[in-house]
This record gives structure tokens, sequence and C-alpha cells, in this order.
């Protein structure tokens, strides 16, 4: 990265000094260290703080990016499970009740031995999903920014939860949320949706809201020309700034240069397979199809998706996690329409001209990406915040279609060969197409100098450097 030399020349004690701590996930992880990448060149000294489980994965991955830690400074906590991480935990109630308790001890630690050196932390900046660093910070009189790697239109809703004004179940056709579209129960983030599904994860995200009048500054992972009007409301109760969206500088702005790929990876992608096998597919024949990091399928929904895959008419590349390779039907068999891959470089894939659509479980991340890159979507949303973002997907950024499932939760091969047939090959398609091109247009302005999240992203350092001197 371009901030080797700056950083050097900068005296470390006249530095502001930022602890960046992610919640342990890679779709929290990824965003977070994207933001920081955004610091260094501005004179900001960064320090991602991961868990020391997690700190052991990516080490132990050959896709850790070395130009990460030349320039981002690395340090580690404690979860409670430093051996196992999340997985080793009973339950998601005593994972994170162990994460906070020994979190806030391994946080203040940090924290402490820091100032006994010449880089004393100043600010820190962490993960909305863990607001207990708010409480740590304050205890030290550093400056706490609270970063949402949601949605504005997501943490609306879960606000209006908080404050009692959303009360789930849901039952209403439609609920009317300042900012966003008239929201179906479908719309709402899944633990609104069927309420009760998962009450740990429920309560943690209802529990970011706790103390965060007290953070200095509410960070958001999106762009203000996506969601005006949510993010007018939102900054209406915290010093709220967006600075998405937070992917590789070079399939943006490039003010970055060397800013190629996230650089932390807990799965190795098959990078040369899935370009090699790109390379030679016609201009927009291509369906990519990726449900991240987390989500699982059941048998029947993977047996509905290979049908849909293999009767339509282009070709695909499918990411089925090494997890999941043993949902796929008995007579699976891609031939020579498609590749199946463990996992791939999504970005470098979005970004190749033979991709025409993408088959996503619209996380926020790869939802930004498809946004940024000018992909349309085929949204086929599994949980938690991914149904509200399908809405905006389809109705409010009219660059993609929700694939709607049935009663039992699966969407069937009629209903997902119809979407790929119109997005790939039809009318509404040649809009989406147009759309998409137009956002990718408004992503990368917003990214560059001059544009709304890189003033805003100004207007934050500004302020921890005025702190600092």
């Amino acid at each position: 990265m371009a901030a080797n030399n700056e950083q050097a020349s900068t005296p470390c004690s006249s530095q502001p000094h930022c602890l960046v701590i992610p919640f342990p996930a890679q779709g929290h992880i990824n965003p977070m260290l994207q933001f920081s990448k955004r610091l260094i060149p501005r004179g900001v000294r960064v320090t991602l703080v991961n868990t020391r489980f997690i700190s052991k994965t990516v080490a132990n991955s050959s896709s850790a990016a070395a130009s990460c830690s030349t320039t981002i400074h690395l340090a580690t906590i404690s979860d409670g499970f430093d051996e196992g991480g999340r997985a080793a935990a009973e339950s998601s109630d005593a994972y994170l009740s162990s994460f906070q308790r020994a979190g806030s001890q391994t946080l203040t630690q940090l924290i402490t031995d820091l100032s006994k050196t010449e880089c004393p932390a100043t600010c820190i900046i962490y993960d909305s999903f863990i607001p207990w660093c708010l409480d740590v910070a304050k205890r030290f009189g550093l400056t706490a920014a609270a970063f949402f790697t949601q949605s504005c239109a997501v943490g609306s809703i879960y606000y209006h939860c908080y404050k009692g004004w959303l009360k789930p179940p849901i039952l209403e056709a439609q609920t009317m949320i300042p900012g966003l579209p008239p929201l179906a129960p479908k719309d709402m983030p899944s633990f609104i949706y069927e309420y009760g599904s998962y009450p740990a994860a429920f309560d943690m995200l209802l529990a970011q809201f706790d103390n965060i009048d007290k953070a200095d500054w509410v960070l958001c992972n999106t762009i203000y020309e996506l969601e005006q009007e949510a993010a007018d409301w939102l900054s209406k109760l915290w010093s709220m700034k967006t600075i998405g969206p937070t992917i590789p500088s070079m399939y943006l702005d490039q003010q970055l240069p060397e800013d190629k790929d996230y650089g932390f990876s807990i799965f190795k992608p098959d990078s040369k397979q899935c370009m090699d096998w790109l390379e030679n597919k016609p201009t927009g024949s291509v369906i990519y199809v990726s449900f991240g990091s987390m989500a699982s399928l059941g048998l029947k929904q993977m047996e509905e998706l290979f049908n849909a895959l293999k009767n339509n008419n282009h070709y695909f590349l499918w990411v089925v996690r090494a997890s999941e390779e043993s949902k796929l039907p008995v007579n699976f068999d891609p031939s020579e329409k498609g590749l199946v891959v463990s996992w791939c470089p999504q970005l470098e894939v979005l970004d190749h001209d033979a991709v025409g659509c993408f088959v996503t479980h619209c996380g926020w991340n790869s939802t930004l990406e498809a946004l940024s890159l000018g992909v349309p979507m085929v949204a086929m949303p599994q949980w938690t915040d991914q149904g509200t973002n399908a809405k905006c997907i389809e109705d409010v950024w009219k660059m993609g279609l929700r694939a709607e499932a049935d009663k039992d939760g699966i969407v069937k091969r009629e209903v997902l060969e119809k979407c790929l047939k119109e997005v790939m090959e039809g009318k509404k398609g040649e809009e989406m197409k147009r759309n998409a091109g137009q956002w990718k247009r408004v992503m990368k302005e917003a990214a560059s100098e001059g544009g709304s999240s890189d003033r805003n992203i100004n207007e934050f350092v500004d302020s921890l450097i005025h702190k600092k001197m």
C-alpha cells in the first residue's frame, strides 16, 4: 500500500492511533480492514485487533496478503475460546458472554500496554456488534467510533425495534419506517420476520444501541447516495457518516494502487482455475453463484438450484464451500456448462466481462461489491439482513430480481429459471444492466477524491488529528 513511506516518516507519538476491532467473522473483518487502509495515507496509525483464534486461522492461511501486515499493525484480544473460537462455545449466548468478559479484560490490558509505549491508542473503532468496546474506550478517555457493517436501512429497522416502535412478530402487510420503502414481513431481517428463530443474535443486534449515544462517531459501510433518506434520518440521532463502499481501491477510485484484495481470508480461493475458466467465455454469458462464507442451503434447495442452472442456456460458476459439497445431488455433473469451486476471488470474478449475473444471498458485502462493479443480481436471501437488502436490490436500486421462495422456504427451479432468463436475456434485464452501470459510476464517485465518502473520512480523520494536537 502507498501508506508505507508516509507512515514511516511520521513520528508515532504525533499520530492518532486507532485500534480497529471487528466482530470475529469474515464478513465483518473485511470491511473494517478496508476502512483501515483508507486511514493510513491520511496519517493515522492503525492496529487491527482480532481474536486470538481468528488471528491464528488467518496466519495459517496462505491467502493472508503480506501487503497488509506491513502497513497495518496487528494485535489480539481473547474471546475466551482461543483454541476453537465460536465453534467451541456451547451456545451463542455462552460465546457472546465470554467474548464480552474476556474481551473487555484483554482489551483493557492492550490499551494499558500501549500507553507505556511511544504509540498509545487514541481512538477505538469498534464493530457495533460488540458495544462493550465503547465502555472500555471511555474508561481510558479515548475517542470511540461505532462501525456498522450493515446498511443504514437495516440499522434503522433494528433501532426501531430497540426503541419499541416496531414490535415483532410483524403481521401487517406493509410496515412504514422513515426513509425506507413500505416493507412486507419478508422484507424485514429474518430475526424479525421469523421472530424467535435466533434469540441470542437478535438480542445482540438490539444491544448495539445500548450505549451508542456515548459514541463520538457512528460510521456506516454504505454511500450516502445509495440510502440518502435513511442516512439523513440516522444522522439526526448521532454523528453518523457514510464511509463506504469498503472494497479494495483498485476496483473503485484507485487512490491506493496496491490495494487489490482484502488481504485476509479464512478460505483459500481457487483463483487460477476460476479466472482461466472465465477467460474464454463470451461477454455477459456466465451466471456467477455464491452464498457467502456462512449461508448453508438445504439438500432440496441445492437440488433445485442445480437443476435451474443445468436447464438454462448460459454458463455458470458456482461456489460450493467444502462443508457444503456433500449436499450436491448424486447425479451432479456440471459438464461443459459449469465450473464448481470451493471458494473464489469474488471481486475478480464480478469484475470480469464474462459475468452477466450474480445469484447471491444478498449479504451486505456481496451486495456492495455487485453495486460497485455493476453486476445485476438474482436475490436469494437466506437470513439476517439479507431480505431487506433483496428488497432494495429489486425495488429501490432496480438492479435485480428476487427469486421468491415457496411456503416451505424453497426457491423452486422454475422460479429461478424465470429470474435468470429475465436478467440475462429479458427487457427488464436490459434496464437492470443500465441501472447497474449507473450505480457503478455513483459508487466510484463516492469513494473518489471529493466524493461523499471521501469527504466523510477526511472529516473523521481531521477530528482525530485535531484532538491529538
